[in-house]
């Protein structure tokens, strides 16, 4: 992707997040020279990955194929003593796909936080990680248990949500508008703990045609060396 899409989404979708009523943290404004003057104290931030996240899964095409998210807390698998959970912020286009996936260790609940609706399609995974096209989907929405058909398309509306459990097959998009939805999960681990039906890149390569707005992520080695 090239820095200055990455640049024109992060402000679009921070604009849509205020006008939506909720703020980023603080961090989340830092320039990349700011960064470079921080220390240990930031430590949190910078291993355990919280921040500025755009992909385009390898698609080349972001609006078709993509995903803004902004990682607000998390805990880290290695000090599983510490923070057990994590929470993000994401803006979903409309008809924008997020590739099918599951995750080994993570629960997750996915919020409609504001916007259109979320449209969830679920699967279990097989012994052999592919779709199951024949066993029923268990899932928890707010609370309340539905048995639903392999490959059911679920719609949450603004305030409802889902909970996705380890080895459940899931892939979204937008409908009838973009979409400001939340994540509450366990440790997110996204380096390791994304299993894809088809193979899909999780983070980008970045052509440099201008200045970081602000850092990915992935940028944090470049800019940030702890003292």
């Amino acid at each position: 992707m090239k820095r200055s899409e990455i640049n024109s989404i992060m402000r679009s979708a921070e604009k849509f997040i205020l006008d939506s009523g909720f703020a980023l943290p603080p961090f989340a404004h830092w320039t990349p020279d700011e960064w470079k003057t921080k220390g240990s104290e930031i430590s949190e931030i910078a291993d355990h990955c919280l921040g500025w996240d755009v992909t385009d899964f390898g698609s080349g095409h972001f609006l078709q194929c993509g995903l803004f998210l902004f990682t607000i807390r998390n805990g880290h698998h290695a000090n599983p003593a510490a923070k057990t959970y994590a929470e993000k912020i994401m803006v979903v286009e409309e008809k924008q796909v997020t590739p099918m996936h599951f995750h080994w260790k993570k629960t997750e609940d996915i919020i409609n936080r504001g916007g259109g609706k979320l449209a969830i399609q679920l699967y279990t995974a097989t012994q052999n990680e592919d779709l199951d096209t024949s066993a029923p989907v268990r899932v928890s929405m707010d609370g309340i248990v539905h048995k639903l058909k392999a490959g059911t398309t679920v719609e949450l509306a603004k305030g409802e949500s889902i909970t996705l459990t380890p080895r459940l097959y899931h892939t979204f998009q937008g409908v009838k508008g973009r979409v400001l939805v939340g994540e509450v999960s366990s440790v997110n681990d996204d380096a390791s703990d994304n299993r894809f039906h088809r193979p899909a890149g999780r983070f980008p390569a970045v052509d440099e045609d201008e200045p970081p707005l602000h850092l990915l992520v992935s940028d944090y080695p470049r800019y940030y060396r702890q003292s």
